[in-house]
């Protein structure tokens, strides 16, 4: 018999039909086939919300290939992604391929290994409807929104502008965050800081003011610190009370999609897209040396904190090898996934947990091994004994004013031998022999001054855990909406940080006077909910999508009538930039490509042009300033201010330091561990010095 199998992409299909061997042929569908119409609303509002598909633009000559490959076929396999989307594809694929939706000819795959795939080849299924009603729904209600609500925008903000059910959230939680920074009021308070040595020992150690007379205390102001001060002149530091205990410390949970993409962004500086596409080549297969195609992670996209059996023995066996049994533990880890957690996916996980970072390095890609090595310490750790620390509390009293002492030290260091999802400076600082009673000798002590400080900017890895933990959209959205939100310009990255823009600001402003529930996270979590409960067959998606569609309806024709003639003026930035045309101030505007100088004198004067930022640099060819540019796909480079006169461009940074060698002012520039000039006939190079 001849069989089909379809799968999403060409990578997942190599690695696939690796395992499947001859009888079976595997073809990509590149994703969807079909979808809402992009030029029209595709919604039938009156006929129960039935959506109007069409195949996709430009996949004509596929969709004929697809329909004549499953023709010759006996019998046709549906293996795309195990998610709310990947059985969308495969319902329409059914729809355009002819094939019965009872036939159980659906199979998904949580690791493409060949246990995993031979796994979801003997378990076929039919398509399930009620997670392709969601996935509909979901469709729905986002083309509602946005056909709908994208429009009112355009007439009362800018052309170009687009409203989403999850978008919408994400920049007002950004702009509310703002909105905190800007009003915050910092309030004064001071600490006593105090350095000590015991008896036993010269080494000093810090000890910190807690209170008087057993009473926690804070300071306000440097005159009540003073008052603390003046009070332990001359006082003697005794030890009152010495508390020695065992803390033990579990590891974190292996990873879901959020956490997987909040500790790259920590950890790795990766944006949540760059994860997300890394993490889809891991799971699909990567040609391993000697291997062939693997895949090396189970499906990416989940928030369950489930693992298999057999998945845990893989690592206890390698940890028993690694590191010695008594870093296993006594009793299984589990960790509890959270009360909406959809549970059909384990965690991520490597599929082979005995293939070390090490032995795929050089088959993968560097982003590809950071991110690979990254999910297996996290797993492996997940699943090692808990590290043991010897912790001691030092109360100490000088004339009635109180101080306390802390330190660690390490008893079993566990799987912190491998991964620890964030370090504690404190950890490790380890107090000299002290006892109750001990007298000890203060080697110096002083007030400091600290001020409260306001909430800090939200950054992808912050976001992303608000978006989850107020429970608004899913693994598969968090990436795409802070793209989007930063692709359409309502919020921009400063380093790691994420700030509104002005139109940001005044888009969110104008949704909660007139749509509050669109950027409500509480309402759009509970439409969230509502998802999931049409996945489980608890909902009917049309009723769901009808009682939403009412009240929005409502909304909007009261939102027109009440903004009838008016407009929303997105406020200009200031720059110290004088118009060379007529000598006005320039100011910073948002187009439908970024931001761009434009005069303030508009419309009387129509002068624009790019912005540019100047690097220090100085061009090796005609002494001009060297600027930082972007390529048409937004790669940054570096070229000389005085193109197209001077055609001199690079990929490599410029430097602040001078070549010695020519000795003219020409600055340096680097890349990877060397610095270098690039002046023609030069040639000087030198390493870059490391910091201790």
């Amino acid at each position: 018999m001849s069989k089909l199998v379809i799968v999403e992409s060409p990578a997942k299909a190599k690695t696939i039909k690796k395992y499947l061997g001859n009888g079976y042929e595997v073809v990509a569908s590149m994703g969807h086939v079909r979808d809402l119409p992009k030029s029209k609303f595709g919604i039938d509002v009156d006929n129960g919300f039935e959506p109007v598909y069409t195949e996709i633009k430009g996949k004509e000559e596929l969709i004929e290939s697809l329909k004549k490959e499953a023709e010759k076929s006996d019998f046709v396999y549906l293996a795309t992604d195990p998610d709310r989307e990947g059985e969308a594809i495969s319902w329409h694929l059914a729809h355009m391929l002819d094939l019965p939706l009872d036939d159980a000819n659906r199979v998904t795959f949580n690791e493409i290994t060949k246990t995993g795939v031979k796994s979801g080849m003997e378990h076929p299924r039919s398509i399930d409807i009620d997670l392709v009603n969601a996935q509909q729904a979901r469709r729905v209600l986002d083309r509602i929104v946005g056909y709908k609500l994208s429009p009112f925008l355009w007439k009362k903000v800018r052309r170009g502008l687009s409203a989403g059910r999850v978008q919408s959230v994400a920049v007002s939680l950004v702009v509310d965050r703002e909105k905190q920074i800007n009003s915050f009021k910092p309030e004064e308070y001071w600490s006593i800081d105090a350095k000590m040595t015991a008896p036993s020992s010269k080494k000093q150690f810090d000890a910190a003011f807690t209170g008087v007379d057993g009473q926690k205390t804070e300071l306000h102001s440097q005159a009540e610190t003073d008052k603390i001060l003046k009070r332990i002149e001359g006082a003697d530091y005794n030890v009152t009370e010495v508390k020695k205990s065992v803390r033990r410390k579990s590891p974190a949970p292996p990873f879901t999609t959020s956490t997987m993409q909040q500790e790259a962004s920590k950890k790795l500086g990766f944006a949540a897209a760059k994860t997300m596409k890394a993490a889809q080549t891991l799971y699909e297969g990567v040609d391993i040396e000697g291997m062939g195609a693997v895949g090396l992670i189970t499906y990416m996209r989940t928030d369950s904190l489930r693992i298999s059996d057999e998945a845990r023995a893989a690592a206890y066996e390698y940890i028993g090898k690694a590191y010695g049994k008594n870093y296993i533990p006594n009793t299984p880890k589990v960790y509890k996934s959270k009360s909406n957690a959809q549970d059909a996916h384990e965690a991520i996980r490597p599929s082979m947990p005995d293939l070390t970072p090490d032995r795929v390095k050089d088959s993968l890609t560097p982003e590809q091994y950071k991110l690979y090595k990254l999910i297996w310490e996290r797993f492996i750790a997940s699943q090692m004994a808990n590290a043991v620390l010897d912790t001691v509390s030092v109360d100490i009293d000088a004339n009635g004013c109180n101080f306390r002492a802390t330190g660690f030290s390490v008893k079993f260091d566990g799987f912190t031998v491998l991964y620890e999802e964030s370090k504690n400076e404190e950890e490790g600082k380890v107090l000299p022999n002290i006892e109750a009673g001990d007298k000890l000798k203060l080697k110096a002590i002083e007030g400091h001054q600290h001020f409260t400080q306001p909430p800090a900017r939200y950054t992808e890895a912050t976001l992303i855990k608000a978006l989850e933990e107020n429970g608004i959209g899913r693994p598969s959205t968090y990436a795409p909406t802070i793209s989007t939100i930063v692709n359409r310009f309502y919020v921009e990255r400063d380093g790691k940080q994420l700030r509104p823009t002005g139109l940001g600001e005044v888009t969110t402003e104008l949704m909660k006077q007139h749509f509050k529930n669109i950027v409500d996270s509480k309402f759009t979590a509970t439409m969230e909910s509502d998802l999931d409960k049409i996945e489980v067959g608890k909902m009917n998606w049309v009723d769901s999508i009808s009682e939403f569609y009412d009240d929005f309806a409502d909304t909007l024709s009261k939102a027109e009538q009440a903004m009838d003639g008016k407009r929303v003026r997105v406020p200009d930035e200031e720059t110290s930039e004088v118009c060379e045309v007529c000598g006005k101030p320039m100011v910073i505007k948002i187009g439908r490509f970024g931001k761009f100088l434009a005069c303030s004198g508009f419309p009387d004067c129509t002068n624009t042009k790019r912005i540019v930022k100047d690097t220090g640099g100085v061009c090796p060819k005609c002494h001009k300033k060297v600027l930082q540019k972007k390529s048409k796909k937004g790669k940054k480079y570096f070229g000389c201010e005085d193109n197209p006169n001077c055609d001199f461009m690079t990929w490599d940074t410029p430097v602040s330091d001078k070549c010695p060698k020519c000795g003219d002012g020409t600055t340096l520039f680097k890349k990877g561990g060397k610095m270098f000039c690039l002046k023609e006939g030069c040639g000087y190079e030198v390493a870059i010095r490391k910091e201790k």
